[in-house]
């Protein structure tokens, strides 16, 4: 066969290539702001709640719910209590701890008093969910206590219920009531950043933490493939999960509303993604802590933030802009994304 007239059809075809790619570069060019939009409305498809979470005590077993209030500090009993060292009343967390996962947390029928039970213990322990003044001032010492570099104060429980959590954490440790003294949000939520002052209880950085079960799906399928077993949402101790649409797409959300079931729509800015530690390595079942997943598959590809180049990125952190009631079935929607986020250090 004559060498040419295969030569000629290759170059023809080339051609062709070239004319094509000129052609939709120039297309896309003209309709540059209707696939940004296209891009942008695919991100901003609405979602729904599919659960909602408190964790009253910080890094102990939280609660599922399908009804609560949202406050400006976060969901309503969300990170109230927190444990501390007896001597120098520094928080105490799963990072140092795991076994703390195994301390269980329950509202009773009437959602007066906060249950707490230990994991292979019959020890119970009652206490008000919502400590009047008087309660406080009879059975509590109000003290400075530190959270991360920060001190904020606290009401410190007695003995009587402090003792079956030091016998069991094999530590001298107090448990404590969150204090009169606001805890002014810094970091992304420091008041010139956010535009108004607003405070916390015991999270560490920002009131309520939003997560996606499609981003869940997607890091769980990579775990199978790294030949890891899959784990459950609870790991990263979010406050409202949805259900997602496009995996990661939270990374880009700014602001978001809470609206349906008859209820009045709710604001939230979110302010950061949440950079994360080892605590999810930890099995909440059993405090048992893998020594490598899932922060293994998550450095892999989830160092997606600047301002926190060395953890990876899992859900994000918002500051709520009103107050009202949340449910399970509510629709959340993306009113405001941006392309700005950037982690900065909080408390």
């Amino acid at each position: 066969m004559d060498f040419s007239s295969k030569v000629l059809p290759v170059a023809a075809l080339g051609v062709l290539l070239v004319v094509l790619t000129r052609r939709v570069i120039s297309w896309a060019s003209t309709n540059k702001s209707s696939l940004l939009q296209a891009l942008r409305l695919q991100k901003e498809t609405s979602s729904e709640i599919v659960s909602l979470r408190i964790y009253p005590i910080k890094s102990c077993r939280g609660i599922e719910l399908s009804k609560t209030t949202l406050r400006l500090h976060g969901l309503d009993l969300d990170r109230q209590w927190m444990f501390v060292d007896a001597k120098t009343h520094e928080f105490l967390t799963i990072r140092q701890i795991p076994q703390m996962t195994l301390i269980n947390t329950a509202l009773s029928d009437d959602g007066t008093s906060l249950l707490l039970s230990i994991t292979g213990s019959d020890e119970k322990i009652q206490i008000p969910a919502r400590p009047d003044p008087a309660w406080l001032a009879a059975h509590t010492t109000l003290a400075q206590v530190k959270v991360w570099d920060t001190l904020t104060d606290g009401y410190l429980y007695g003995q009587a219920v402090n003792a079956p959590f030091t016998r069991f954490l094999q530590r001298d440790v107090c448990l404590v009531y969150k204090g009169p003294t606001p805890r002014i949000l810094q970091g992304n939520g420091d008041p010139r950043l956010l535009g108004r002052q607003q405070s916390t209880n015991f999270p560490d950085v920002h009131p309520v933490q939003i997560a996606s079960e499609a981003s869940l799906t997607e890091l769980n399928q990579r775990l199978r493939r790294n030949g890891a077993q899959p784990i459950t949402v609870e790991r990263f101790r979010p406050n409202i999960i949805v259900r997602g649409t496009v995996p990661w797409a939270e990374d880009s959300w700014k602001t978001v509303r809470i609206s349906g079931c008859g209820q009045e729509p709710l604001d939230l800015d979110v302010v950061a993604r949440c950079a994360r530690c080892q605590v999810p390595n930890v099995d909440p079942d059993t405090a048992e802590k893998h020594k490598r997943e899932p922060w293994d598959t998550l450095m892999a590809y989830r160092r997606v933030d600047e301002g926190m180049k060395y953890k990876p990125c899992f859900g994000m952190l918002s500051a709520p802009r009103n107050e009202g009631v949340v449910e399970v079935g509510m629709k959340l929607e993306v009113l405001e994304e941006t392309t700005q986020h950037r982690y900065i250090k909080g408390f």
